[in-house]
Protein backbone atom coordinates (compact mmCIF):
# COMPACT_ATOMS: atom_id res chain seq x y z
CA UNK A 1 0.00 0.00 0.00
CA UNK A 2 1.08 3.76 -1.06
CA UNK A 3 2.08 6.04 1.43
CA UNK A 4 -0.60 7.97 2.80
CA UNK A 5 -1.67 11.03 2.14
CA UNK A 6 -0.07 14.07 4.53
CA UNK A 7 -3.11 15.98 5.40
CA UNK A 8 -2.46 19.58 6.35
CA UNK A 9 -4.50 20.98 9.61
CA UNK A 10 -6.31 23.99 9.57
CA UNK A 11 -7.38 26.88 8.71
CA UNK A 12 -5.05 26.39 5.27
CA UNK A 13 -2.00 28.45 4.82
CA UNK A 14 -3.02 29.76 1.63
CA UNK A 15 -5.45 32.80 0.41
CA UNK A 16 -8.66 30.96 -1.30
CA UNK A 17 -10.60 33.56 -1.36
CA UNK A 18 -9.64 34.91 -5.43
CA UNK A 19 -11.78 37.31 -7.43
CA UNK A 20 -13.47 34.60 -8.79
CA UNK A 21 -14.45 32.92 -5.75
CA UNK A 22 -15.79 36.10 -4.23
CA UNK A 23 -17.87 36.62 -7.02
CA UNK A 24 -19.49 33.51 -7.37
CA UNK A 25 -19.62 33.72 -3.13
CA UNK A 26 -22.04 36.94 -3.55
CA UNK A 27 -23.94 35.15 -6.18
CA UNK A 28 -24.41 32.13 -3.66
CA UNK A 29 -25.43 33.69 -1.12
CA UNK A 30 -28.54 35.81 -3.26
CA UNK A 31 -29.68 32.67 -4.33
CA UNK A 32 -29.64 30.81 -0.65
CA UNK A 33 -31.44 34.54 0.83
CA UNK A 34 -34.15 33.67 -1.50
CA UNK A 35 -34.47 30.15 -1.02
CA UNK A 36 -34.50 31.46 2.97
CA UNK A 37 -37.35 33.36 2.24
CA UNK A 38 -39.43 31.19 -0.02
CA UNK A 39 -39.17 28.23 3.06
CA UNK A 40 -40.99 30.73 4.99
CA UNK A 41 -43.51 31.17 2.78
CA UNK A 42 -44.87 27.41 3.51
CA UNK A 43 -46.67 27.45 6.60
CA UNK A 44 -45.49 24.47 8.60
CA UNK A 45 -41.92 23.52 8.53
CA UNK A 46 -42.66 19.92 8.86
CA UNK A 47 -44.22 19.91 5.29
CA UNK A 48 -40.68 20.44 3.58
CA UNK A 49 -38.74 18.67 6.29
CA UNK A 50 -40.67 15.67 6.00
CA UNK A 51 -40.38 15.38 2.12
CA UNK A 52 -37.46 16.90 1.13
CA UNK A 53 -34.74 14.79 3.72
CA UNK A 54 -36.27 11.61 1.77
CA UNK A 55 -35.28 13.36 -1.57
CA UNK A 56 -31.98 14.25 -0.21
CA UNK A 57 -32.03 10.75 1.40
CA UNK A 58 -32.51 9.45 -2.40
CA UNK A 59 -30.43 11.52 -4.36
CA UNK A 60 -27.59 11.13 -1.76
CA UNK A 61 -27.86 7.77 -1.55
CA UNK A 62 -27.44 7.69 -5.45
CA UNK A 63 -24.06 9.14 -5.69
CA UNK A 64 -23.37 5.72 -3.73
CA UNK A 65 -25.29 4.08 -6.25
CA UNK A 66 -28.12 2.77 -3.79
CA UNK A 67 -31.08 3.52 -6.25
CA UNK A 68 -34.66 3.52 -4.74
CA UNK A 69 -38.11 5.20 -5.68
CA UNK A 70 -39.72 7.76 -3.89
CA UNK A 71 -42.37 5.71 -3.37
CA UNK A 72 -40.52 2.70 -1.74
CA UNK A 73 -39.12 5.82 0.71
CA UNK A 74 -42.33 6.85 1.31
CA UNK A 75 -44.25 3.45 2.02
CA UNK A 76 -41.22 2.06 4.64
CA UNK A 77 -41.60 5.58 6.31
CA UNK A 78 -44.97 4.52 7.08
CA UNK A 79 -45.42 0.87 7.32
CA UNK A 80 -43.23 -1.12 9.63
CA UNK A 81 -44.45 -4.42 7.93
CA UNK A 82 -43.83 -2.87 4.42
CA UNK A 83 -40.57 -5.57 3.12
CA UNK A 84 -37.91 -3.22 2.36
CA UNK A 85 -35.25 -3.91 -0.10
CA UNK A 86 -31.32 -2.95 1.15
CA UNK A 87 -31.58 0.08 -0.86
CA UNK A 88 -34.29 1.53 0.75
CA UNK A 89 -33.28 0.89 4.17
CA UNK A 90 -30.26 2.41 3.25
CA UNK A 91 -32.01 5.65 2.37
CA UNK A 92 -34.47 5.54 5.41
CA UNK A 93 -30.93 5.29 7.39
CA UNK A 94 -29.76 8.23 5.76
CA UNK A 95 -33.05 10.40 6.54
CA UNK A 96 -33.09 9.37 10.15
CA UNK A 97 -29.06 10.53 10.12
CA UNK A 98 -29.58 13.77 9.21
CA UNK A 99 -32.68 14.67 11.20
CA UNK A 100 -30.84 13.18 13.89
CA UNK A 101 -28.17 15.33 12.61
CA UNK A 102 -30.13 18.31 12.30
CA UNK A 103 -31.89 17.90 16.13
CA UNK A 104 -28.30 17.59 17.47
CA UNK A 105 -27.06 21.28 16.02
CA UNK A 106 -30.15 22.91 16.21
CA UNK A 107 -30.34 22.24 20.02
CA UNK A 108 -26.40 23.26 21.04
CA UNK A 109 -25.51 24.94 18.12
CA UNK A 110 -22.61 23.06 17.56
CA UNK A 111 -21.10 20.95 15.13
CA UNK A 112 -19.06 17.83 16.85
CA UNK A 113 -16.69 15.02 16.13
CA UNK A 114 -18.49 13.12 18.69
CA UNK A 115 -21.80 14.30 17.25
CA UNK A 116 -20.93 13.30 13.39
CA UNK A 117 -19.60 9.46 14.79
CA UNK A 118 -23.01 9.75 15.73
CA UNK A 119 -24.68 10.42 12.66
CA UNK A 120 -22.76 8.03 11.11
CA UNK A 121 -23.74 5.39 13.69
CA UNK A 122 -27.24 6.69 12.29
CA UNK A 123 -26.49 5.75 9.10
CA UNK A 124 -24.25 2.73 8.84
CA UNK A 125 -26.15 0.97 11.93
CA UNK A 126 -23.52 0.02 13.61
CA UNK A 127 -20.86 1.65 15.96
CA UNK A 128 -17.64 1.14 14.98
CA UNK A 129 -17.08 4.47 15.13
CA UNK A 130 -13.16 5.97 13.18
CA UNK A 131 -11.06 3.12 11.61
CA UNK A 132 -8.92 1.77 13.42
CA UNK A 133 -7.41 -0.84 11.19
CA UNK A 134 -5.15 0.30 8.01
CA UNK A 135 -5.88 -0.96 4.89
CA UNK A 136 -8.57 1.83 3.60
CA UNK A 137 -7.95 3.14 0.12
CA UNK A 138 -9.73 4.96 -2.31
CA UNK A 139 -9.88 3.38 -5.99
CA UNK A 140 -11.61 4.52 -9.52
CA UNK A 141 -15.36 2.62 -9.59
CA UNK A 142 -14.03 1.84 -13.51
CA UNK A 143 -10.30 0.57 -13.27
CA UNK A 144 -10.08 -0.72 -9.66
CA UNK A 145 -7.38 2.03 -9.37
CA UNK A 146 -5.73 3.12 -5.93
CA UNK A 147 -6.22 7.24 -6.47
CA UNK A 148 -6.15 8.15 -2.75
CA UNK A 149 -5.06 6.70 0.01
CA UNK A 150 -6.12 9.05 3.38
CA UNK A 151 -4.52 8.81 6.74
CA UNK A 152 -4.51 5.13 8.36
CA UNK A 153 -3.46 5.91 11.87
CA UNK A 154 -6.24 6.01 14.74
CA UNK A 155 -4.13 9.16 16.55
CA UNK A 156 -4.15 10.57 13.20
CA UNK A 157 -7.72 11.05 11.95
CA UNK A 158 -8.38 11.69 16.10
CA UNK A 159 -6.04 14.30 15.69
CA UNK A 160 -7.06 15.87 12.28
CA UNK A 161 -11.06 15.38 13.33
CA UNK A 162 -10.22 17.60 16.20
CA UNK A 163 -8.73 19.80 14.40
CA UNK A 164 -11.71 19.79 11.91
CA UNK A 165 -14.26 20.59 15.14
CA UNK A 166 -12.35 23.24 16.10
CA UNK A 167 -11.95 24.97 12.51
CA UNK A 168 -15.69 24.61 12.06
CA UNK A 169 -16.94 25.90 15.01
CA UNK A 170 -14.17 28.47 15.71
CA UNK A 171 -15.82 31.78 13.96
CA UNK A 172 -13.56 35.16 13.86
CA UNK A 173 -13.77 38.74 12.45
CA UNK A 174 -11.06 37.55 10.09
CA UNK A 175 -12.55 34.36 8.98
CA UNK A 176 -13.55 32.97 5.71
CA UNK A 177 -17.00 33.59 4.00
CA UNK A 178 -19.32 30.39 5.89
CA UNK A 179 -19.73 28.66 2.05
CA UNK A 180 -15.70 29.22 1.14
CA UNK A 181 -15.68 26.86 4.71
CA UNK A 182 -18.46 24.60 4.07
CA UNK A 183 -16.28 24.01 0.88
CA UNK A 184 -12.87 23.56 2.73
CA UNK A 185 -14.77 21.62 5.36
CA UNK A 186 -15.84 19.29 3.05
CA UNK A 187 -12.74 18.31 1.25
CA UNK A 188 -11.01 18.18 4.44
CA UNK A 189 -13.48 15.51 5.94
CA UNK A 190 -13.21 13.55 2.88
CA UNK A 191 -9.72 13.55 2.61
CA UNK A 192 -9.63 12.02 6.60
CA UNK A 193 -12.20 9.53 5.62
CA UNK A 194 -12.35 8.81 9.00
CA UNK A 195 -15.08 6.00 8.81
CA UNK A 196 -14.82 2.85 7.61
CA UNK A 197 -17.93 3.03 5.64
CA UNK A 198 -20.82 5.92 4.89
CA UNK A 199 -18.33 8.91 4.60
CA UNK A 200 -19.75 10.19 1.43
CA UNK A 201 -23.03 10.64 2.79
CA UNK A 202 -21.71 11.80 6.40
CA UNK A 203 -19.95 14.41 4.43
CA UNK A 204 -23.13 15.72 2.53
CA UNK A 205 -24.90 15.79 5.55
CA UNK A 206 -21.93 17.79 7.54
CA UNK A 207 -22.38 20.64 4.61
CA UNK A 208 -26.38 20.58 5.46
CA UNK A 209 -25.70 21.26 9.01
CA UNK A 210 -23.08 23.74 9.09
CA UNK A 211 -25.01 25.75 6.24
CA UNK A 212 -28.09 25.52 9.10
CA UNK A 213 -25.59 26.30 12.38
CA UNK A 214 -24.33 28.99 10.26
CA UNK A 215 -27.38 30.85 10.07
CA UNK A 216 -28.03 30.64 6.63
CA UNK A 217 -30.79 28.22 6.03
CA UNK A 218 -33.72 27.71 8.68
CA UNK A 219 -34.20 24.38 8.55
CA UNK A 220 -31.98 21.72 6.22
CA UNK A 221 -33.71 21.59 2.91
CA UNK A 222 -30.76 23.26 0.63
CA UNK A 223 -29.38 19.31 -0.75
CA UNK A 224 -26.02 19.05 -3.27
CA UNK A 225 -26.51 15.57 -3.92
CA UNK A 226 -28.35 15.66 -7.19
CA UNK A 227 -25.95 18.50 -8.31
CA UNK A 228 -23.46 15.86 -7.07
CA UNK A 229 -24.68 13.36 -9.17
CA UNK A 230 -25.02 15.50 -12.22
CA UNK A 231 -21.38 16.36 -11.94
CA UNK A 232 -20.00 13.04 -10.45
CA UNK A 233 -16.59 12.88 -12.17
CA UNK A 234 -15.83 16.69 -11.87
CA UNK A 235 -16.46 16.21 -8.11
CA UNK A 236 -13.98 13.31 -7.53
CA UNK A 237 -11.60 14.72 -10.10
CA UNK A 238 -11.69 18.55 -8.02
CA UNK A 239 -11.34 16.90 -4.85
CA UNK A 240 -8.20 14.64 -6.11
CA UNK A 241 -6.65 18.12 -7.99
CA UNK A 242 -6.96 19.56 -4.37
CA UNK A 243 -4.75 17.17 -3.23
CA UNK A 244 -2.21 16.79 -6.32
CA UNK A 245 -2.26 20.41 -7.38
CA UNK A 246 -3.49 22.61 -4.77
CA UNK A 247 -6.19 23.67 -6.99
CA UNK A 248 -8.11 25.28 -4.51
CA UNK A 249 -10.03 27.62 -6.40
CA UNK A 250 -11.60 25.47 -8.93
CA UNK A 251 -12.53 23.09 -6.02
CA UNK A 252 -14.33 25.72 -4.15
CA UNK A 253 -15.98 27.67 -7.48
CA UNK A 254 -17.63 23.68 -7.86
CA UNK A 255 -18.95 23.81 -5.03
CA UNK A 256 -20.44 27.39 -4.97
CA UNK A 257 -21.50 26.94 -8.30
CA UNK A 258 -23.70 23.83 -6.52
CA UNK A 259 -25.32 26.01 -3.78
CA UNK A 260 -26.71 28.83 -6.61
CA UNK A 261 -27.69 26.31 -8.48
CA UNK A 262 -29.45 23.91 -5.49
CA UNK A 263 -30.60 26.84 -4.32
CA UNK A 264 -32.77 28.01 -7.22
CA UNK A 265 -33.78 24.36 -8.05
CA UNK A 266 -35.01 24.52 -4.15
CA UNK A 267 -37.04 27.76 -4.89
CA UNK A 268 -38.42 26.50 -7.43
CA UNK A 269 -39.39 23.38 -6.27
CA UNK A 270 -41.20 24.53 -3.04
CA UNK A 271 -42.78 27.62 -5.00
CA UNK A 272 -44.62 24.53 -6.85
CA UNK A 273 -45.60 22.82 -3.46
CA UNK A 274 -46.69 26.23 -2.43
CA UNK A 275 -49.27 27.03 -5.46
CA UNK A 276 -50.28 23.23 -5.32
CA UNK A 277 -51.58 24.20 -1.59
CA UNK A 278 -53.10 27.14 -2.45
CA UNK A 279 -55.27 25.22 -5.28
CA UNK A 280 -55.77 22.61 -3.02
CA UNK A 281 -57.60 25.22 -0.11
CA UNK A 282 -59.19 27.13 -3.19
CA UNK A 283 -60.29 23.70 -4.09
CA UNK A 284 -61.70 22.22 -0.82
CA UNK A 285 -62.80 25.44 0.81
CA UNK A 286 -65.02 25.53 -2.85
CA UNK A 287 -66.40 22.09 -2.55
CA UNK A 288 -66.40 21.11 0.95
CA UNK A 289 -66.39 24.63 2.71
CA UNK A 290 -67.68 22.50 6.18
CA UNK A 291 -64.59 20.26 5.82
CA UNK A 292 -61.37 22.73 5.05
CA UNK A 293 -59.57 23.66 7.79
CA UNK A 294 -55.72 24.67 7.78
CA UNK A 295 -54.62 21.19 9.74
CA UNK A 296 -56.25 19.55 7.18
CA UNK A 297 -54.62 20.80 4.53
CA UNK A 298 -51.45 20.42 5.98
CA UNK A 299 -51.65 17.35 6.83
CA UNK A 300 -52.42 16.51 3.04
CA UNK A 301 -49.49 18.23 2.57
CA UNK A 302 -46.81 16.39 5.53
CA UNK A 303 -46.50 13.31 3.55
CA UNK A 304 -47.85 12.04 0.39
CA UNK A 305 -49.34 8.93 2.20
CA UNK A 306 -52.18 9.86 4.31
CA UNK A 307 -53.98 7.73 6.54
CA UNK A 308 -57.38 8.46 8.62
CA UNK A 309 -55.07 7.83 11.90
CA UNK A 310 -53.59 11.12 10.61
CA UNK A 311 -56.23 13.47 10.05
CA UNK A 312 -57.50 12.06 13.53
CA UNK A 313 -55.06 12.89 15.61
CA UNK A 314 -54.10 16.27 13.73
CA UNK A 315 -57.56 17.65 13.30
CA UNK A 316 -58.58 15.96 16.84
CA UNK A 317 -61.62 14.59 15.02
CA UNK A 318 -63.17 10.79 15.42
CA UNK A 319 -62.24 8.23 13.13
CA UNK A 320 -65.39 8.18 10.99
CA UNK A 321 -65.40 11.65 10.49
CA UNK A 322 -61.62 11.71 9.05
CA UNK A 323 -62.43 8.46 7.27
CA UNK A 324 -65.57 10.56 5.52
CA UNK A 325 -63.31 13.54 4.87
CA UNK A 326 -60.92 11.36 2.89
CA UNK A 327 -63.23 9.69 1.20
CA UNK A 328 -64.92 13.08 -0.14
CA UNK A 329 -61.41 13.95 -1.11
CA UNK A 330 -60.57 10.80 -3.10
CA UNK A 331 -63.98 10.83 -4.76
CA UNK A 332 -63.29 14.62 -5.96
CA UNK A 333 -59.55 13.79 -7.47
CA UNK A 334 -57.55 15.71 -5.02
CA UNK A 335 -56.08 12.10 -3.25
CA UNK A 336 -55.91 8.66 -4.35
CA UNK A 337 -57.08 5.63 -2.46
CA UNK A 338 -54.36 2.87 -2.38
CA UNK A 339 -54.49 -0.14 0.00
CA UNK A 340 -50.79 -1.31 1.49
CA UNK A 341 -50.44 -4.11 4.11
CA UNK A 342 -53.82 -4.00 6.10
CA UNK A 343 -54.07 0.00 6.04
CA UNK A 344 -56.01 1.95 3.32
CA UNK A 345 -53.63 5.45 2.37
CA UNK A 346 -54.86 8.65 0.73
CA UNK A 347 -52.27 9.58 -1.83
CA UNK A 348 -51.27 13.08 -2.89
CA UNK A 349 -50.30 12.35 -6.67
CA UNK A 350 -50.08 15.66 -7.23
CA UNK A 351 -47.09 16.02 -4.99
CA UNK A 352 -45.67 13.22 -6.08
CA UNK A 353 -46.19 14.57 -9.63
CA UNK A 354 -43.99 17.72 -8.13
CA UNK A 355 -40.59 15.92 -6.85
CA UNK A 356 -41.13 13.76 -10.39
CA UNK A 357 -40.59 17.30 -12.94
CA UNK A 358 -38.38 18.19 -10.49
CA UNK A 359 -36.01 15.93 -11.41
CA UNK A 360 -36.68 15.77 -14.93
CA UNK A 361 -35.82 19.76 -14.95
CA UNK A 362 -32.59 18.80 -13.40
Amino acid sequence: MEQPFELSLLPLSVDVETRKVLRKVTEAHKHLAELKGTVRTIPNESILINTLVLQEAKDSSAVENIITTHDEIFKAELLSEHVLSWETKEVINYARALRKGFALVKESGFLSSNYIIQIQEELEANKAGFRRVPGTVLKNEASGQVVFTPPQKHDEIVRLMSNLEKYMNEHTPEDLDPLVKMAIIHYQFESIHPFYDGNGRTGRIINILYLTMMGLLDIPILYLSRYIIQHKPDYYRLLQEVRTKDNWEEWILFMLVGVKETASDSILLIDSIRNLMDNFKQEIRTRFPKMYSKDLLETLFKHPYTKIEFLENDLGIHYQTARTYLEKLSQAGLVEKVQLGKSNFYVNQHLFRLFAEAKNRS
